[in-house]
């Protein structure tokens, strides 16, 4: 899988992905359609950082939590 294009299709398993390793409960804020295009970059950042770390502290999940509300539409 090759996630360094910036597309809604990449967009949306980076989300999908980013919630089941954050365990977001309210997978509604993980709406691809919140988040713009032009922020994936940040949210491929922020994927590769959840997964080279693997295991996040409860603090380390709720921060990335609220960078991805930051950068929601």
């Amino acid at each position: 899988m090759n996630l360094e294009n910036a597309n809604e299709e990449n967009m949306k398993i980076i989300l999908d992905e980013l919630a089941q390793r954050l365990n977001v409960v309210n997978r509604s804020i993980m709406d691809p359609e919140d988040y713009d295009l032009s922020k994936y970059d940040d949210l491929k950042f922020m994927y590769d950082m959840v997964v080279q770390k693997g295991q996040l502290s409860a603090s380390e999940t709720q921060a990335f939590v609220q960078e991805l509300a930051a950068i929601r539409k």
